[in-house]
């Protein structure tokens, strides 16, 4: 190559994914019957979230088959795995990792796939439980000055979370987890989740992609992500998913605001156009921040991302090669 030459550019951008358009995945759902009925869709769907049978069919149930040789490939390395050890080790329960910004759907989309891979015959018992329950109570996070910065990595009580997440993958009997009431918006003092060997395990959270720091000493720093098997990542524009928040605070002020006891009762009594700026001024200062500098960055390592666009339809799939 002559003294100055550019070397040529790839004509293909590598990836590490392979993508699909809705008409694409929909078609891998190959003859896996349908198991949710209109009705199951509609106590299914969220807030301001609503989950039509068609979405369902044509996007989560491919996907539940997907999971489906997952977790039936587990279970049988597992097996080979004891049966090379010459010992028998208690059920490993599959966990699966669900990521992204807040109000896009994660809470929804947990519960649609919950209630379709528990119709599988090989794994009936699923769990989902959320991250939020790890958060630091409003007075440790008002002590530490976090308030601003709930849901931030440093709100969390991340070695409960993680002793949680290793017990769990262990195998351990009766792990119990925190509640977390968003009517409250703080950690429930004395209720907790009890996880019993589930089959399968969904764990929904903000920030469960994020990698651990890499240690000076050569020990391992463990994160979340560690003991998932798969993970998922929802994704849609950051302009889309402030809609969707703004969409959300306006529904919850004419709901459960109005209610004396919810934390954000005040919100309640403001005018339209001061909830609007309000919740847009939350969305602006904490959570988009939260997701241009913590969680976006995760997108990339997630096993499957599904893009969303306007009415929270997915339109696209890219699930990571293998």
């Amino acid at each position: 190559m002559p003294d100055g030459a550019m070397s040529p550019k790839p004509k293909t951008r590598l990836t590490p994914y392979r993508n699909f358009s809705k008409e694409e995945w929909a078609a891998l759902r190959a003859d896996t019957p349908m198991t949710l009925t209109e009705a199951d869709v509609e106590q299914l769907s969220g807030l301001t979230e609503r989950v039509s049978v068609d979405e369902v069919r044509d996007v989560y149930l491919p996907l539940s088959r997907l999971l489906n040789l997952y977790v039936g490939a587990a279970q049988k390395l597992h097996e080979a795995t004891t049966t090379f050890l010459g010992k028998k080790d208690g059920k490993m329960p599959f966990i699966i990792g669900l990521a992204g910004s807040v109000a896009v759907g994660k809470s929804t989309t947990g519960r649609v796939l919950q209630a379709l891979l528990a119709r599988w015959p090989d794994h009936p018992r699923v769990d989902l439980i959320g991250t939020d329950g790890f958060l630091l109570s409003n007075k440790t996070l008002e002590q530490r000055g976090l308030m601003e910065r709930k849901g931030f990595p440093e709100s969390y009580n991340q070695a409960g979370l993680l002793d949680f997440m290793a017990d769990v993958k262990a195998g351990e009997r009766n792990v119990i987890a925190p509640v977390y009431s968003h009517f409250h918006y703080d950690v429930i003092p004395g209720e907790t989740n009890t996880i019993d060997r589930p089959d399968i395990l969904i764990v929904d959270g903000l920030n469960v992609l994020q990698p651990a720091r890499l240690p000076r000493d050569g020990e391992a720093i463990p994160f979340v992500s560690d003991y998932f098997d798969f993970s998922i990542y929802i994704d849609a524009d950051a302009e889309l998913a402030g809609r969707w928040y703004v969409e959300r605070f306006m529904r919850l002020r004419q709901t459960a605001f109005r209610d004396p006891a919810a934390y954000f009762h005040r919100y309640s009594k403001l005018s339209d156009e001061e909830a609007r700026e309000t919740a847009q001024g939350i969305w602006d200062t904490i959570n988009l921040k939260n997701l241009q500098e913590n969680i976006l960055p995760t997108r990339q390592r997630a096993d499957l991302i599904l893009h969303k666009i306007k009415g929270h339809a997915v339109d696209q799939v890219a699930l990571r090669k293998l």
